[in-house]
């Protein structure tokens, strides 16, 4: 604050301090005025420059001002980019030159869990054409041990295109019995239909998503599937691999697409049968996009929405250790959610993709 106010000075005279002045300006910097300002955290006392003709009006702390807001937003901002209380401090400390201690910075992230929980439980949209659904692994103290505990993620897309994340939630492990409990959850905080629903294959999840919306299409994401077909495969053979398994997901047709996965298993089942038993065992969860035209089939058919997403918020987590409890964990997410979702837009396809999605789910629309 103090190295914004001189220059704030600096541009009030025309010259930096210990500079010449400008030809017939007599005025001159005349030493400091200390003031106390009032933060949410706490107060602190700033040096204010004065100058000798006492027209120096500064904007960054205004006269008469005694109340600096926004200190703690930055400190969020800071800790949702992925720094530690460590790293915030000495950032403070290089950009004002002051020490904010550790329970500051912590009252500071603690303020926003109330709103946290407000946002979790909020009512959503009654239908979103597409809802992906993902789990990330987060490492957590449980006693004396350190154990994986998966965190679940729902983002949406509602009828204007644009991107929410619906809620996160906690478990020991990914399962369809978990995935029932959330979806059900959607549907008491107001959804009542969602299109379709776009996953990484799962097992059993289908039913899970049948049991709460028996109307919903399940995708499963194509780029998903290719990984995990690739971990069966040499390196110097994917390339090959990863273009013989393309006209499958490419095709224009169900029949084209079963086609092309007949021709892969007489080319290529024999040395790589599990990849062949992989694309059998979900093939009702693979084909649904190929009955779409290319504008929704380039939404549907990959879960990067929230794939990105994910990288966000391991990118949060990745300095830090195990962290303590899943409170710690969800404060983190909620941060991080609110930092990406600032540069979220609507995919260009969509205006195309609604249209569709009004004849096709007609009586399913909102009015």
């Amino acid at each position: 604050m103090e190295r914004l106010l001189e220059a704030e000075m600096n541009v009030h005279l025309g010259h930096a301090k210990n500079a010449k002045p400008l030809v017939g300006e007599s005025n001159r910097r005349n030493g400091h005025s200390p003031k106390t300002v009032h933060t949410a955290l706490g107060s602190v006392t700033v040096a204010v420059p004065r100058d000798r003709e006492g027209r120096f009006e500064p904007i960054v702390i205004a006269k008469h001002q005694r109340r600096l807001e926004g200190f703690d937003a930055k400190v969020l901002a800071l800790y949702a980019r992925g720094m530690t209380m460590r790293d915030i401090q000495a950032h403070l400390r290089e950009l004002y030159g002051t020490e904010v201690s550790h329970e500051l910075i912590s009252a500071a992230t603690e303020s926003v869990m109330d709103e946290m929980r407000a946002w979790q439980s909020r009512t959503l949209d009654t239908v979103y054409p597409i809802v992906y659904l993902d789990a990330l692994f987060v490492s957590v103290r449980d006693g004396g041990q350190v154990k994986k505990r998966a965190y679940y993620v729902a983002l949406g897309v509602n009828l204007q295109g644009h991107r929410n994340v619906l809620g996160f939630w906690a478990a020991e492990s990914e399962g369809a019995k978990t995935w029932l409990s959330i979806l059900t959850e959607l549907k008491v905080r107001g959804v009542e239909d969602i299109f379709f629903v776009c996953c990484d294959g799962l097992t059993g999840f289908g039913r899970a998503v049948e049991a709460a919306f028996p109307n919903t299409v399940v995708q499963t994401c194509i780029v998903h599937l290719l990984r995990s077909s690739m971990l069966y495969v040499a390196s110097k053979d994917r390339a090959a691999v990863l273009k013989a398994l393309k006209p499958i997901y490419t095709a224009e047709n169900e029949a084209s697409a079963t086609a092309a996965l007949d021709t892969f298993e007489k080319e290529h089942g024999q040395k790589h049968p599990t990849i062949v038993k992989q694309w059998r065992a979900r093939w009702n969860e693979i084909i649904p996009f190929l009955s779409y035209p290319q504008e929704i089939r380039l939404i549907l058919y990959t879960t990067n929405a929230i794939e990105s997403l994910n990288s966000q918020l391991r990118k949060t987590l990745r300095a830090r250790g195990p962290l303590p409890n899943d409170e710690a964990v969800f404060k983190l997410f909620y941060l991080g959610i609110r930092n990406a979702q600032t540069n979220w837009k609507a995919a260009a396809s969509w205006p195309q993709a609604l249209a569709y999605f009004a004849i096709q789910f007609e009586g399913r629309m909102p009015t």
